[in-house]
């Protein structure tokens, strides 16, 4: 592999996960990147890479696989989602912050030079001010997911005091792609809809339509990652995680913004448990210190999104799952 770079992506099956790998492999190269998952199966998805099937609780073969690519980054994605997370509270922990531990454990010791895990707005909650909600504020978590996150997030910061090791992290707000769509989030409806829209099928949502919630379009998400990791270490001053905004809006908003392009697709509400997780997260977050630290600047606003959303999904020929 030479002198390139050599990246592992943990949990490279998901919806972050294949859309990353696919940008650090057109930035790197296609021998410098190496996709895991603990499906196998997910390979397929991610042709144009090193695959290699990986269980984060298998310590010694998360190992052998830093070893086997002399790997220096880590881009560590493996999750059990929010909705999810409250069906198995305790596989939720296990998953989102002992496996956290592991990957951080095992990148000290094999003198993995950066790592980059994802934090969430759901670390936000309870007595959180929201509106604006601020880089420095009250952590009062309500969900299992956000709870281990938080945790995750004083891990980091530990990590990179007490052993030197460069850990990295953004609290993403939700993220919304068309490469595949995800599984067991509160805002999986933004992804949800689209496919919807584009396969003339009605849609029924499952939060309020009033309900406003911070969201990014999968290449700012992927976009604020690489730029986060490619920042030289004088400017990382927060070692927990950084917040990071895009845009927020509300499910009617994202309705009226796809009727532009197809004027007959009809929305209904029918809230469920994933409406009370919503309401204890933020409308917004102040994003300030990332931007000023190195340069974070979203490209896309809601229409942007939604232009080309439609324009990936109608162009792949409305290939979608639905349930």
């Amino acid at each position: 592999m030479g002198d390139k770079q050599r990246i592992l992506v943990i949990g490279a099956g998901g919806q972050l996960g294949q859309e990353l790998v696919r940008t650090l492999v057109a930035v790197f190269g296609e021998d410098a990147v190496v996709a895991s998952d603990i499906n196998p199966e997910k390979g397929m998805y991610l042709p144009n890479c090193h695959f290699e099937p990986l269980n984060i609780f298998a310590t010694e073969r998360m190992a052998s696989v830093i070893r086997k690519y002399r790997i220096k980054q880590i881009y560590h994605l493996a999750a059990i989602l929010s909705a999810d997370g409250e069906v198995d509270p305790h596989a939720s922990w296990q998953v989102n912050l002992d496996g956290l531990l592991l990957v951080l454990d095992t990148a000290k010791r094999m003198h993995v030079e950066k790592v980059f895990w994802p934090s969430s707005i759901a670390v936000f909650g309870g007595n959180t001010e929201k509106k604006d909600t601020r880089q420095h504020t009250v952590i009062q978590p309500n969900t299992a997911y956000g709870i281990a996150k938080a945790a995750g997030e004083l891990w980091c910061r530990y990590y990179h005091k007490r052993y030197g090791l460069d850990v990295r992290s953004l609290r993403y707000p939700g993220l919304i792609g068309h490469g595949c769509l995800p599984s067991g989030g509160t805002t999986d409806y933004a992804v949800d809809i689209f496919h919807h829209a584009v396969r003339e099928k009605d849609y029924v949502c499952y939060l309020n339509r009033d309900t406003h919630l911070p969201m990014m379009y999968m290449p700012d998400a992927v976009n604020a990652a690489l730029k986060l990791m490619q920042a030289p270490q004088r400017s990382i001053s927060i070692r927990t995680s950084y917040n990071v905004g895009a845009m927020s809006f509300s499910p009617e908003e994202v309705y009226h913004s796809i009727k532009r392009f197809y004027p007959n697709f009809k929305i209904g509400y029918r809230p469920d448990g994933r409406q009370e997780i919503a309401k204890s997260w933020p409308l917004s977050v102040d994003d300030t210190i990332a931007r000023e630290d190195w340069d974070w600047n979203p490209k896309y606003d809601l229409d942007f999104m939604t232009e080309d959303m439609l324009d990936h999904l109608a162009r792949n020929g409305k290939r979608s799952v639905l349930v």
